[in-house]
């Protein structure tokens, strides 16, 4: 095997805020890289210091409520020294296999990114089963030629201001690495469930999205003979989950489907205690997304609008005095 050198010609981006649990573990791990930045969301707890002391470049972003969002924004605007960029998250950990095969990777010129799939870790479990492995992203790339889609989400409020689920839009060819990066978050269930609260409010405004209609079938992949669709969805892993989205969106009593699919059909039962409080855990969040879905659609397309004025004191005035 190819020795890797002291430092690859690679640019880290890891989009941050207060993540000082997550942040030493990520950093050891991307030390290989020959830049690494972090772009910080005003942290209010170590995330800047902590990351000033691993010798990476913070830079700040000051979200405006619209499109782009943090990646995006650092995709155009931050000065990388080199060409190719690799996106990873404060919970993610690129293990020393891995940038073997990166540094191996970038030097093939046919390619213009490659899609890492990734071992996530749940209460210190890998979840093998439940439909979370394999769990591919498009994550190295050269960052001139690729932006990640606009689903039309940011006008949703608490949402973040970071991309989550949205996905990569890459012009050229794409690879797919052998080795896995891994997610291990260090925080406690409470910033699960905050996340996936966060989470749930983006996923009801793509409901919506796919219920009036709006197809973002080629937000994913810039080819846009439709002929070739059908061929697209079953060969690449990230048009056929956003395929099975869009039907998924029009199917009842989704939270009971969304347990018996991830710890029956799609085997979760087999991660052991793990597996059946993740399973639980995701029909929670399929209830939640169902709820703030009717929300939009009973208030027009928002969240938190109430559908008449309402007066406090008019309000408190008409509240029986007791004797």
């Amino acid at each position: 095997m190819t020795a890797t050198p002291s430092k690859i010609p690679v640019s880290v981006l890891i989009p941050a805020k207060n993540e000082e649990a997550n942040l030493p573990a990520c950093l050891e791990s991307v030390a290989l890289a020959d830049e690494v930045f972090v772009v910080d969301s005003q942290s209010s707890d170590r995330s800047v210091e902590i990351a000033e002391s691993y010798g990476a470049k913070v830079v700040q972003f000051y979200f405006n409520g619209r499109w782009p969002k943090k990646k995006n924004w650092a995709l155009d605007n931050l000065p990388f020294h080199n060409e190719w960029v690799l996106i990873v998250d404060c919970d993610e950990r690129i293990t020393p296999k891995l940038w073997e095969e990166i540094a191996a990777a970038i030097q093939n010129p046919d390619y213009n990114g490659y899609y890492i799939n990734r071992r996530v870790y749940f209460l210190g479990q890998w979840i093998r089963y439940g439909g979370r492995y394999p769990d591919w992203n498009l994550r190295l790339l050269k960052h001139e030629k690729g932006r990640y889609e606009n689903l039309k989400t940011e006008d949703v409020p608490n949402t973040g201001d970071n991309e989550v689920h949205e996905h990569v839009i890459l012009k050229g060819q794409v690879g797919y690495l052998k080795n896995d990066m891994l997610h291990i978050d260090f925080r406690d269930i409470y910033q699960w469930l905050e996340r996936h609260n966060r989470y749930s409010n983006w996923e009801a405004r793509l409901y919506l999205n796919f219920l009036m209609g709006k197809d973002d079938l080629e937000t994913i992949n810039d080819d846009s003979d439709r002929l070739n669709r059908f061929i697209r969805i079953i060969r690449n892993p990230v048009q056929r989950k956003r395929f099975l989205r869009k039907v998924w969106v029009w199917l009842p009593f989704k939270p009971a489907l969304r347990f018996m699919i991830t710890y029956i059909i799609q085997l979760g039962f087999l991660d052991g205690r793990a597996g059946y409080i993740y399973a639980r855990l995701m029909s929670q969040y399929e209830y939640q997304i169902g709820i703030k879905l009717y929300e939009l659609r009973r208030f027009g397309g928002h969240l938190n609008v109430s559908p008449k004025s309402v007066n406090p004191a008019q309000e408190v005035s008409q509240i029986p005095k007791s004797n």
